[in-house]
Parts: C-alpha cells; sequence; structure tokens
C-alpha cells in the first residue's frame, strides 16, 4: 500500500495545488484557459505521440489490455444507455444532464493515469497505458458524441454532423494515428524530433494536473446531486471491478493487470467539459461530478491498485 499511495500522492498534491493556485496567484480565468487549450491541442497530443512511437511492446499483451479496456467500458455504456429512462426518472436528470453522468461514468482522466503509471511501473507502464490511450480515445470519443448529439441541448443542431466529423476533429485521435505510424519508423526519426516532442510531452503532465485541480469547483462539495455520487459509484466502483476482474479471466498480470486497474479507477476526464460545451451537455454538473470523483479518487484509486497489485 505504501508504494501505491507514495505514486498517488504526488499526483493528488499537484491538482491540490491548481485549486490554490486559481484561488490566489492565478486568479484571471483566461490564464487557465490559455493553459488548457495549449495542454489540450499540443503538450498532452505531444506526449501521446512520443508514448506510442516509442512505446517498446515486448512483454505488453497487446491483445488483452486492448480487449479488457473495449469491453469494459463498451459493455459500461451500453448498460447506462439501455438505463437511460430509469435513471433519468429516478434523478430527476434532463436529457442535457444524463449525457454528463455518461461522460462522467466512462471517460477517464488521461493525465492522472498516464502519471501514475509511470510512477508505478516505469517505461512498460507507460508503455501498457499507451497501448490504452490508442484503443480509448476513439472510442470514448465516439461514444460521448453520440451520446451528446442525441441528448444534448443543441441535439437538432448536432445532428447535422456526423459523429465521425467530432471525432476527427479531436487531437488526440489524431495523436494516435501519429503515434502509432512513427512506431513503425522509430528509428529513422532524428534524435533532435523526438527530443522536442519529448520535453513538449514531459511538461504536459504537471500543466494537465495542475488544469485539472483548477477545474474543481469546491463549492460542489456542500451539497453534491444524486447524479454526482451515482456517477462516482459507476466510474471508481463498476468500471475498475469490471475490468480488473475481466483482464485477471484473460490471463493479464503484472504491470498489464496493474496498469487496467489504474487506468480503469482513475477520476473522470476534464476534456469532457470542451464536448460539453460545445455540444449542450449540462456543465455545471460534469463539473461538480469531476471535482467529488477527483477527491474520492484519492481513497478509491489506492484500494483497487492495491487489489490488482495484491492478486498479481
Amino acid at each position: 500500500m505504501a508504494g501505491v499511495l507514495g505514486a498517488l500522492i504526488p499526483v493528488f498534491l499537484i491538482i491540490a495545488l491548481g485549486a490554490v493556485l486559481r484561488r490566489t496567484l492565478l486568479t484571471d480565468n483566461m490564464h487557465w484557459v490559455g493553459m488548457e487549450k495549449l495542454t489540450y491541442y499540443i503538450l498532452f497530443p505531444s506526449l501521446i505521440v512520443i508514448s506510442i512511437a516509442r512505446a517498446d511492446l515486448g512483454g505488453v499483451a497487446v491483445i488483452g489490455v486492448s480487449t479488457t479496456l473495449f469491453i469494459s467500458i463498451a459493455g459500461l455504456g451500453l448498460a447506462l444507455i439501455l438505463l437511460r429512462l430509469p435513471l433519468s426518472r429516478r434523478l430527476a436528470l434532463a436529457s442535457p444532464s444524463f449525457t454528463s453522468l455518461f461522460q462522467a461514468s466512462v471517460r477517464w482522466n488521461s493525465y492522472v493515469a498516464l502519471a501514475v503509471s509511470g510512477g508505478m511501473a516505469g517505461p512498460k507502464g507507460l508503455a501498457v497505458s499507451s497501448v490504452g490511450l490508442a484503443v480509448m480515445i476513439p472510442l470514448l470519443n465516439i461514444m460521448s458524441v453520440a451520446v451528446l448529439a442525441r441528448h444534448g441541448a443543441r441535439s437538432e443542431e448536432n445532428r447535422s454532423l456526423t459523429v465521425f466529423d467530432q471525432v476527427l476533429r479531436n487531437p488526440y485521435v489524431w495523436s494516435c494515428a501519429a503515434g502509432g505510424l512513427l512506431h513503425e519508423v522509430y528509428s529513422l526519426i532524428p534524435p533532435v524530433l523526438i527530443s522536442f516532442v519529448d520535453i513538449l510531452g514531459r511538461s504536459s503532465l504537471a500543466l494537465g494536473l495542475l488544469v485539472v485541480g483548477a477545474g474543481l469547483r469546491i463549492e460542489s462539495l456542500h451539497r453534491p446531486r444524486a447524479a454526482t455520487l451515482v456517477s462516482c459509484i459507476f466510474k471508481l466502483a463498476v468500471l475498475p471491478a469490471i475490468a480488473v476482474s475481466l483482464g485477471y479471466a484473460l490471463g493479464l498480470r503484472e504491470e498489464n493487470l496493474l496498469v487496467i486497474a489504474i487506468v480503469s479507477s482513475v477520476p473522470t476526464a476534464p476534456n469532457g467539459y470542451v464536448l460539453a460545451r460545445q455540444m449542450g451537455g449540462d456543465v455545471p454538473l460534469l463539473a461538480e461530478m469531476l471535482t467529488i470523483q477527483s477527491l474520492l479518487a484519492a481513497i478509491t484509486m489506492p484500494l483497487v491498485v492495491y487489489i490488482a497489485a495484491y492478486i498479481i
């Protein structure tokens, strides 16, 4: 447990620092908007590209990891869609609010996932998580865009755009494709270019985590909505239980199963804000869900990772 906490605590300290800076030194919202755009369009895509391009996949159960994450998240997403009406009635959710519950339950925070994977499992952990990125980023964006196009406040307007129109605009999707192509010719890439992209990528984790902290809405802690608590159950308990159990059943062990536990138990992704703003989701509710999940994950993630480490 000490090793798990040793890898997680620095990540959550950086998130906490972002929350403090937002309320003290960098109070102008435009500062954080600029950092969010820089991280979203340049820095984190650089990390995705370099992580996938130089990933040593020897010892990585590519098919097992991909299958586990795909089935786990697609399965939970399908269950949420099938349960939309009873969930919406029970939780008093309008259609845009359901899209926030959906995104908060299935999306995962790539910044936290990569930071913790690298901290706990080193280069091999980053290689396994890179496989997860390549599989999950296109799937999650297709699922989220489809749900927002159908149930968002701008659903009539969004229907004029295809799901793939929206997905192809996502810089993470392009980054995964570029990383995969460069992986095949990695030895031919000039070292100076590798260093350039590597420096950009490494800076994305700290900056991305600070932006996550700055986006937390502390005022939502006073009285969270029932939908927020339900999203925590789905994202921090149900999804990790499905993913770890399925991964174990498929024979994943060591770093492969450990990273499955990490990426499935992180809180939801702040990038969902951008999509929700563009397509008419319930942004305040999504912000509340991210805040509560980020705080609870400091407790639930060590438990999930400890269990995974114990059974392997």
